[in-house]
C-alpha cells in the first residue's frame, strides 16, 4: 500500500485525485464505501469512510494525502518509488505522511474482519501542506455522514509519541499596492517594496521581543517557547529604477497556546493603517491588503478521550507539544477529542531522501491493530 501511495506525486500544487481514486476503489473492492469531498474547482478532494456499526464513540484515523515538492532537492533515489535500504523506506511522503495513511487504509480493511462494537473511520485531507485547507471539509463530512467519533488520531510523525498540543499555523498574505515613478523621483512615487519591508521588519522585531520575554507556563511547553512571525515569500518590483507598483509577501504565524494570532494581525494591521496614510498622501490608489488564513492549534485537553486512548495503546505517558501544525487543530475546533501520534520522525519531513524507519512503520501497524482490539470491546 505504501508503494502505491508514494507512486502518486501528489504535490500540493497538483491534483490528488488519482490517489483518491485508488483508495476509493481499493476500499470499495473490500466492501467499504465512502464519500468524496471535492474542492471548489473539483481538481482535488478529501475522502471519508467508515467500517463498523453506525454508533457514536468510534475512532478516526486522520491523514493528509498531499506532499511537499522535491524541486531543487538532492535526492539519491527516485522520490516517487519506495526504496528499501538499511532498515529504512525512502520516498517522498513515506514519513509525512503516506506511511500512516497506508497503515490507516490497511486498518480499514482489517476492520471488516472484526466484530466491532464501535466504528473505525478514516479521514484523508487535501492541501494540508499549504495551509491545512482541506481539514475543515473532512471534519465536517465526518459529522455530516457518520455518528460522532470519540477520538481522532492524527498520524503525523511523532516517533509514536503522544502529542497533545501544537502551535497554531496561521497564514497571512499581504499585498502592498504602490505607485510607479522613475526612481530618480522617488518621493513622487510609492514603493510597495519599501513599505512592505517596514511591515516585515516589524515582524522581525516582534518575534525577537517574544524570544527575549520570560515565557509563560503554557509557552514553556513549546520549542521554541514563544510565538514566531516568519516571512517566507517576498516578491515585488519590475526594475531597479522604478518604484515598485506591487509587493506580495507571506507571514507564517505560529502561536503558543495562550496567545491568539488575531492579536498579532491586529497589531500589524494598525501599523499598516499608519503606513497607508503616508502612502495615500502621495497617491490615493495605494494601500495594503491582508488575507488571513486560519490554521488552529491543538490545545491539551483535560481528561481528553483521544489522549487517554492513545496513551493506553502506546504506553507513552510523557508530556509533549510540538511547534509544527497539523489537521488536528481543525478537528478539535469542530468538537472532536484529538491527539497527534504516528510513525516516523518529523526531522525527515520535507527532506531530500525522506525516509521512515521500518521499525517505526511496524510500531504504527501494531498501534492500529490495538485500536481495532479496543473497538471490539463492549
Amino acid at each position: 500500500m505504501l508503494d502505491a501511495l508514494v507512486g502518486f506525486p501528489t504535490v500540493s500544487r497538483d491534483s490528488n485525485l488519482p490517489l483518491i481514486d485508488f483508495v476509493e476503489d481499493y476500499l470499495a473492492s473490500h466492501g467499504i464505501t465512502g464519500h468524496r469531498i471535492p474542492n471548489e474547482d473539483g481538481t482535488k478532494a478529501g475522502f471519508v469512510a467508515q467500517v463498523g456499526p453506525n454508533v457514536e464513540g468510534g475512532v478516526v484515523l486522520s491523514g493528509h494525502t498531499d506532499v511537499v515538492p522535491t524541486d531543487g532537492q538532492a535526492w539519491t533515489t527516485d522520490p516517487w518509488t519506495v526504496v528499501e535500504k538499511e532498515g529504512r523506506l525512502y520516498g517522498r511522503g513515506t514519513c509525512d505522511m503516506k506511511g500512516f495513511v497506508a497503515l490507516a487504509v490497511n486498518a480499514m480493511v482489517d476492520a471488516k474482519t472484526r466484530d466491532l462494537k464501535r466504528p473505525l473511520q478514516i479521514a484523508l485531507s487535501r492541501d494540508e501542506e499549504i495551509g491545512l485547507l482541506g481539514a475543515p471539509d473532512v471534519a465536517q463530512a465526518l459529522l455530516d455522514y457518520y455518528p460522532k467519533a470519540g477520538a481522532v488520531i492524527v498520524g503525523e510523525p511523532t516517533n509514536m509519541g503522544v502529542v497533545t498540543g501544537h502551535k497554531g499555523c496561521e497564514g497571512l498574505y499581504v499585498n502592498v499596492r504602490g505607485f510607479e515613478v522613475h526612481s530618480s523621483k522617488y518621493f513622487e512615487g510609492v514603493s510597495a517594496i519599501m513599505y512592505a519591508a517596514r511591515l516585515v521588519e516589524w515582524c522581525r522585531k516582534r518575534t525577537e521581543a517574544n524570544r527575549d520575554a520570560t515565557p509563560t507556563a503554557i509557552a514553556a511547553l513549546y520549542d521554541p517557547p514563544f510565538t514566531t512571525l516568519h516571512c517566507g515569500v517576498f516578491n515585488g518590483g519590475t526594475a531597479a529604477n522604478i518604484t515598485a507598483k506591487d509587493c506580495f509577501f507571506t507571514l507564517d504565524i505560529r502561536c503558543v497556546g495562550d496567545e491568539d494570532p488575531k492579536d498579532y494581525v491586529a497589531e500589524l494591521r494598525a501599523l499598516a493603517d499608519e503606513l497607508e496614510v503616508e502612502m495615500r498622501a502621495i497617491h490615493p490608489d495605494t494601500g495594503i491588503d491582508f488575507d488571513f488564513i486560519p490554521g488552529p492549534g491543538v490545545a491539551p485537553e483535560v481528561d481528553g478521550a483521544a489522549e487517554a486512548l492513545t496513551r493506553r495503546l502506546t504506553g507513552d505517558n510523557s508530556v509533549r507539544t510540538v511547534s509544527y501544525g497539523t489537521d488536528g487543530g481543525w478537528f478539535q475546533k469542530m468538537g472532536f477529542s484529538t491527539v497527534i501520534c504516528g510513525p516516523g520522525s518529523i526531522d525527515q519531513a520535507h527532506q531530500p531522501d525522506e525516509y521512515i524507519e521500518i521499525s517505526e512503520f511496524e510500531k504504527g501497524a501494531k498501534m492500529l491493530a490495538k485500536v481495532l482490539d479496543t473497538l471490539e470491546e463492549e
